[in-house]
């Protein structure tokens, strides 16, 4: 009966670390995008989801991310997540970020479009690099169109 326990509780165990909802780290030159399988090497423009269930999907770009929503249940998602442009492989909550898309900063599917953790790092980028800026929600409008 004590076996039984053990074993009981160890599953019990295994069964709550799969669960496990976080980001996990981008292996940069090693991990493919989920959505359009290129080699994700990028280290600002990068981002990833996390589902409830804790299953992670990866992305060469934030537009990659957009574009894997259209035929994925989102309900799902527990995190969506996108590099800080100003911070190199940090992943920030894309759901509170201000996203810049501009001409004079490239992203690896075409989009010019970069993701920072605060508005004002991304005003200062506005003002260098000319573009316009948008939050999560917008950013979504913008690319429905």
């Amino acid at each position: 009966m004590q076996t039984l326990k053990h074993y009981s509780t160890l599953a019990l165990l295994l069964l709550f670390l799969n669960c496990n909802v976080s980001p996990k780290a981008i292996d940069y030159g090693g991990d493919g995008c989920h959505f359009c399988k290129m080699t994700i090497v990028d280290k600002v423009h990068a981002a990833e989801v996390v589902t409830k269930k804790g299953k992670v999907y990866k992305f060469d770009a934030t537009e990659c991310l957009i574009n894997f929503m259209e035929d994925f249940d989102t309900s799902e998602i527990e995190l969506y997540l996108s590099n800080n442009y100003t911070e190199p492989e940090a992943l920030i909550d894309a759901t509170k970020a201000t996203f810049l898309i501009s001409d004079n900063i490239p992203s690896p599917m075409g989009a010019f479009l970069s993701a920072f953790k605060n508005k004002t790092d991304a005003e200062t980028f506005q003002a260098e690099k000319g573009g316009d800026l948008y939050t999560w929600e917008t950013l979504l409008v913008k690319f429905k169109d």
